[in-house]
């Protein structure tokens, strides 16, 4: 006799059957609970002590999977959740994704046996991924036996969200960098299978659109979403030409400093010769000379309402998360030095 069983009889779902007799804080209706448990009397049924240890919230620890432990906007998002989570008295437990689908899926997998009180997963979906059923599956599984699940990212799963703004704050930029003067642009961006990188290239492209401008297809360069992408995605545009451009926007701050390394190596003056941009407005984008023109993403404060929403007890849907553009040094106003 199963918890299906069970909530088959009682004409609710797995969820709700759950919630009703393992003891989530979630509110069922006075009914659906005496139908349930009037189904499980009926049948036999007797509830899984694991199952109520998850719902009622008795285990101590919180789960955050990233997908990059080196980049400082995972680390600013944990930063957030750890502050959330030192508030309540549990204890954060980080497992790596490495930006793999499949390495993601084992490691929810293996979090359903460790019983976290939430698990909350940061980082871009990944398109056209063969995984996408099956961890919507297992975090389902894990969910209704009354554990809470949150993403950051973007609105791809069936779970709360935290849908940060990514394609509308690229539009603002590349608006912004057009006001300032830039005509001539060059892009740094991850495969498009990604999706915040995509979200960002078109949303930049078409802000340059908006303003009559574009980026020509050899100057739009696919790298790797790291410091070490954003290098050699600079090399590249060295061995095709840099005359002709006046800024390089860069998918995320970390591929933005990359970048101005290799344009020194490549004897240009980021933010003189060369303007640069990114995305994130993690805190080396201010530690860099000249400080960086980016998009500003509340990471920690996006990390701290990410497990305040899991521990609430109401569903909360997709909730955007806003973006501002913040232009510093290394775009440089052109308007005052470029000749009318």
């Amino acid at each position: 006799m199963t918890l299906h069983d069970v909530a088959r009889e009682a004409g609710v779902s797995y969820a709700t059957a759950s919630r009703a007799l393992n003891g989530s804080d979630r509110v069922v209706r006075a009914e659906y609970a005496d139908r349930v448990k009037a189904a499980a009397q009926k049948l036999g049924y007797a509830p899984h002590l694991s199952a109520q240890a998850i719902a009622r919230g008795s285990t101590s620890t919180v789960a955050l999977v990233v997908s990059d432990v080196e980049d400082p906007y995972f680390s600013s998002i944990a930063a957030g959740v750890t502050e959330a989570a030192e508030a309540t008295g549990l204890i954060v437990t980080m497992a790596v994704a490495d930006r793999s689908p499949d390495l993601e899926l084992q490691i929810v997998r293996t979090l359903r046996g460790q019983r976290p009180r939430a698990v909350l997963i940061a980082g871009s979906r990944i398109a056209g991924t063969d995984t996408r059923a099956a961890l919507i599956e297992e975090l389902m599984a894990y969910q209704a036996a009354g554990g809470r699940v949150v993403v950051i990212s973007q609105d791809d799963l069936p779970f709360d969200t935290l849908a940060i703004d990514n394609r509308g704050g690229a539009r603002s930029l590349a608006i912004a960098l057009a006001e300032r003067g830039y005509h001539r642009f060059a892009m740094l961006h991850a495969a498009d299978a990604i999706r915040t990188s995509h979200d960002r290239r078109t949303g930049f492209t078409d802000g340059l659109r908006e303003a009559g401008l574009t980026v020509d297809a050899d100057r739009s360069i696919e790298v790797a979403f790291t410091r070490e992408g954003g290098i050699e995605g600079v090399r590249e545009l060295a061995r095709r030409g840099l005359d002709d451009v006046e800024v390089i926007f860069a998918a995320n701050d970390m591929m933005a400093i990359g970048a101005m390394t290799a344009l020194r190596d490549a004897g240009r003056i980021p933010g003189t010769d060369i303007g640069v941009a990114g995305f994130d407005d993690i805190g080396s984008a201010l530690d860099v000379s000249p400080a960086l023109s980016t998009v500003r993403v509340p990471l920690r404060e996006v990390g701290l309402q990410a497990l305040q929403m899991a521990l609430s007890g109401q569903e909360h849907g997709a909730v955007a998360v806003a973006t501002q553009v913040v232009l510093r040094d290394s775009t440089p106003d052109r308007r005052e030095i470029t000749p009318a």
